[in-house]
């Protein structure tokens, strides 16, 4: 890909002759989402998203917890058919609120379920009654794709992701270069952001090949406006390999854990010298 080609990230997703609509079943609130208390209490652990060129947070990403720390696979046996609506409305509101009360000044990365929203207009609500009740600016959150399984409906996901950026969201591909999630994924979706998954950041500063694979993600990310994270970096090594092709955005066990309930501040998380005045 040459150095020189024009960035062409603001270019719309290819156009589709329109969105499929979802089914009656997507359609209809579901029977947890009428019936209250159907879906657990829960809370959020937050885990940073590093700037290391700027030497600060960039993002917080909210995970789901239990309300005694539950890991969230413990939670996500909730996320069934029959409530997975009312679930992933449950943790925007809980992310939403609690970042704010911790007193967030970042942006939030919120992970949602593209099966769960079965008209992005409609199912937003909550998460734009929730931000204007707390005084969080809707444009510090991003919305991260998780896809647990193939998306077959992908007009639908494309009609998810225009509204959203309508609403001034910005819009991430988990876990990019595994699974359902490559380079077919991305030219149809045209994320904002993509967020490069551990498999292939793993002792990449023992494997020159696959740093090689990863150099060609962060060009690739700078010829199409697309802002590359790469996640899952546990080792110093990873870190100076990543630097050393120009990676800039970074989480993982490196520089802080999943904080319960917490934002981890600058000042705590490994790696980070926070400069004089900055914010």
């Amino acid at each position: 890909m040459s150095a020189q080609a024009p960035p062409i990230r603001n270019r719309p997703p290819a156009a589709v002759p329109q969105a499929a609509a979802p089914s009656d079943a997507i359609r209809q609130p579901c029977a947890a989402c009428r019936a209250p208390g159907a879906v657990p209490a829960l809370s959020m652990a937050f885990q940073p998203i590093v700037d290391l060129q700027e030497q600060r947070v960039d993002a917080y990403e909210a995970l789901v917890r239990g309300m005694s720390g539950e890991s969230a696979a413990d939670m996500l046996k909730w996320a069934t058919g029959e409530n997975l609506y009312a679930f992933d409305q449950a943790c925007r509101v809980k992310a939403i609120e609690l970042a704010t009360r911790l007193g967030i000044d970042r942006n939030l990365n919120i992970n949602f379920l593209p099966n769960a929203v079965y008209e992005p207009r409609a199912c937003i609500r909550a998460t734009l009654d929730a931000a204007a009740r707390t005084g969080l600016d809707p444009r510090r959150l991003t919305f991260e794709i998780v896809e647990t399984e193939s998306i077959a409906d992908t007009p639908h996901l494309l009609n998810i992701i225009s509204e959203y950026r309508k609403m001034g969201f910005r819009v991430a591909l988990d876990d990019f270069g595994t699974g359902h999630s490559g380079l077919a994924r991305l030219d149809t979706l045209r994320p904002d952001i993509i967020k490069v998954d551990r498999a292939l950041i793993q002792d990449c500063d023992h494997d020159q090949f696959r740093l090689g694979l990863v150099a060609g993600i962060i060009v690739m990310g700078a010829q199409t406006g697309v802002k590359v994270v790469f996640e899952g970096v546990e080792r110093l090594g990873e870190v100076a390999a990543l630097r050393s092709i120009g990676g800039r955005f970074m989480q993982g066990y490196y520089f802080a854990r999943p904080a319960f309930e917490t934002l981890t501040a600058e000042a705590e998380i490994n790696g980070l010298k926070p400069t004089a005045g900055a914010s």
